[in-house]
């Protein structure tokens, strides 16, 4: 609970993720987080001493919508932060696997909830999603817990993600943070 605690604390300090977290609350969106890159970098900026926004080039909004798989229903959410003053990466887990395969080079199976989708994020520091709920709590999911998120450390995940992937990655974050710990094996 007390990495919890720290985590929402270290979170509070981006503006702008706290704007999308109330935003993405008030759009009523279903088994909705937002994750990855967007919070992970904000905690890495704290706590090696930047601005909390420093180089956060988008935020990850996921939902999990099974009812309506099409792209004009994802759209519509899209749609919803053409006003935003930064890019909110919108994706309905739900229809995930109709294009992964084209995008990365494997095939994706289904996904049963925005915590699968979480589950399979390339590195095991970025597993993370956090959601505010109607009453204003912060709500989290860290399947991997928070150890290697305040450690600087990205692993790769066993999970799924393409090894390319999580190399691209993982380069790309120890040019910017060259503080991180990076780890090849899983």
């Amino acid at each position: 609970m007390a990495g919890f605690v720290r985590l929402q604390d270290l979170l509070s300090r981006n503006d702008l993720l706290v704007e999308v977290l109330g935003r993405a609350r008030d759009l009523g969106l279903p088994d909705w987080y937002l994750t990855a890159g967007c919070l992970v970098q904000t905690v890495w900026n704290v706590l090696t001493g930047r601005a909390a926004g420093d180089g956060i080039k988008d935020f990850d909004l996921f939902y999990f919508d099974r009812s309506d798989l099409s792209w004009a229903a994802e759209d519509r959410v899209i749609r919803a932060w053409r006003d935003f003053p930064a890019e909110v990466e919108v994706r309905n887990e739900a229809r995930v696997h109709l294009w992964y395969e084209v995008k990365f080079g494997v095939p994706c199976l289904p996904f049963a909830s925005s915590e699968a989708a979480i589950d399979a994020f390339p590195a095991v520091c970025s597993c993370l999603g956090v959601r505010l709920e109607p009453d204003g709590s912060w709500h989290f999911y860290a399947p991997h817990g928070l150890d290697d998120l305040f450690g600087l450390v990205v692993r790769p995940n066993p999970v799924l993600a393409p090894r390319d992937v999580f190399e691209r990655k993982a380069a790309r974050w120890k040019a910017q943070w060259p503080e991180l710990t990076v780890l090849t094996s899983r």
